[in-house]
């Protein structure tokens, strides 16, 4: 299963956390410092404000709508900002409105951009309007691909990704590497993922090659090889010192792998002070708990609350406030019904889990365990419902089934987190 191929390495890091000097330290500050200091994204041009001020309320320069977009989103990339994500999608949603040839286009990227905002189902809509149209019809079934894997259609995903099998095809291998991934074949994963940065290097794309570094640098940490890991993440910033992603990751390693977390969180306030995303104020929570620093903690989940809570965020944390209102509010009721909304807008193994979860945090283990048979168990490989499903094995009495996710976990302390650690020893 997915996660044994790093039992070996990561067994060792549970006995020798604080070991310093050794194989459990991978980073260098000299590495990363000078990338922590970069300025402020730009979210302006002169290119880009000529483009912006050919669009009026009644404009048909649809070139306009296009490029404007475009820049958005680069923005909404760059800061994090919900606002950009926004503004993208009223321009594309003109531009489809006025475009009288390249529409399938214009529907494509509108469907991107609610994938963004995990708006899966209106995105599933764009995307068949795209399909209706019959051209760009290897980029059509590429999206539909990823949104297929985004609402557990894993049948209809296959089959769009046999339609474009082609291996000397950059689209191909990323989807391939994800369908892999999907199936908890982390090896082939990999292959083909080398194999898209490979042709993304040689084409000279930043845009790709920076996408393969940063997803390398995560399928390479879930694998267990944290310091390739490290390397990818590093190429990253070289191609863009201000990537966030990719400094978050770092941090990751930093607080995960090496337990520095004063280190981590210096990381993570450069990366703050100029790309705003609720999910660093998480980060910092969970910092700040391992530190033993409660009141540093409630600040942090205080913040990411105010956030979330804006309309413009929609349904892109319900899983983190699942979570939450398990974890910190023992809001039990809240967190059935949130997750109960999630299964109905992304019915996947990983919703199901946390539907199921919340009914078992409720006291209702037998619940959970239909859940869980019907629909988790055998479907995924993501550690936190392989941690999930061990509680509800537990307390219904399945202790074979614990012993063996136990040995799946104790390898995946490092994905999981710190926190986890002596949760998972208990089992």
């Amino acid at each position: 299963m997915k996660y044994t191929l790093i039992f070996i390495v990561l067994i060792f890091s549970l006995s020798c956390t604080e070991k310093q000097g050794s194989d459990m330290v991978v980073t260098r500050a000299a590495d990363y410092d000078r990338y922590l200091d970069s300025p402020a994204p730009k979210t302006t041009s002169k290119y880009f404000e000529l483009w912006n001020s050919k669009i009026k309320p009644d404009s048909m320069q649809l070139t306009s709508f296009g490029i404007v977009a475009g820049q958005y989103n680069n923005y909404f990339q760059a800061t994090g900002d919900i606002a950009y994500l926004q503004q993208a999608e009223q321009a594309l949603k003109r531009a489809c409105t006025i475009a009288a040839v390249g529409k399938a286009d214009y529907y494509r990227a509108l469907a991107r951009n609610y994938i963004s905002q995990h708006r899966f189902r209106e995105a599933l809509e764009w995307a068949q309007k795209a399909q209706a149209m019959g051209s760009g019809a290897k980029e059509t079934q590429g999206l539909l691909f990823d949104l297929h894997m985004e609402l557990g259609d894993y049948d209809q995903a296959e089959h769009a990704l046999n339609s474009i099998r082609n291996t000397s095809d950059f689209g191909y291998l990323i989807r391939a590497a994800k369908w892999n991934d999907h199936l908890g074949d982390l090896a082939t994963t990999l292959r083909f993922m080398e194999m898209a940065k490979t042709k993304a290097e040689a084409s000279k794309n930043d845009d790709l090659r920076l996408w393969c570094y940063t997803n390398l640098g995560d399928y390479y940490g879930h694998a267990g090889n944290v310091r390739e890991s490290y390397t990818q993440y590093l190429r990253a910033l070289e191609l863009d010192p201000g990537n966030a992603y990719a400094k978050k990751g770092i941090a990751w390693i930093v607080f995960s792998f090496e337990r520095k977390p004063k280190e981590a969180s210096r990381i993570l306030n450069a990366i703050t002070r100029h790309h705003k995303a609720p999910d660093y104020y998480l980060f910092k929570a969970e910092i700040a708990e391992y530190m033993g620093n409660e009141k540093e903690k409630q600040l942090n989940l205080d913040q990411y609350f105010e956030t979330v809570k804006l309309p413009a965020y929609g349904e892109m944390y319900n899983a983190h406030n699942v979570s939450l209102y398990l974890d910190e509010h023992k809001a039990y009721d809240r967190a059935i019904a949130l997750a109960e909304r999630e299964v109905q807008n992304r019915p996947t193994p990983e919703t199901y889990d946390l539907l199921a979860y919340s009914h078992f945090r409720n006291g209702d283990g037998q619940k959970a365990l239909q859940l869980i048979m019907a629909h988790v168990e055998g479907r995924t490989y993501e550690p936190m419902a392989l941690y999930h499903m061990a509680e509800v094995y537990k307390e219904m009495g399945k202790e074979t089934k614990v012993k063996e996710l136990k040995k799946e976990l104790m390898g995946a302390v490092y994905e999981l987190g710190p926190l986890m650690e002596n949760r998972i020893i208990n089992l």
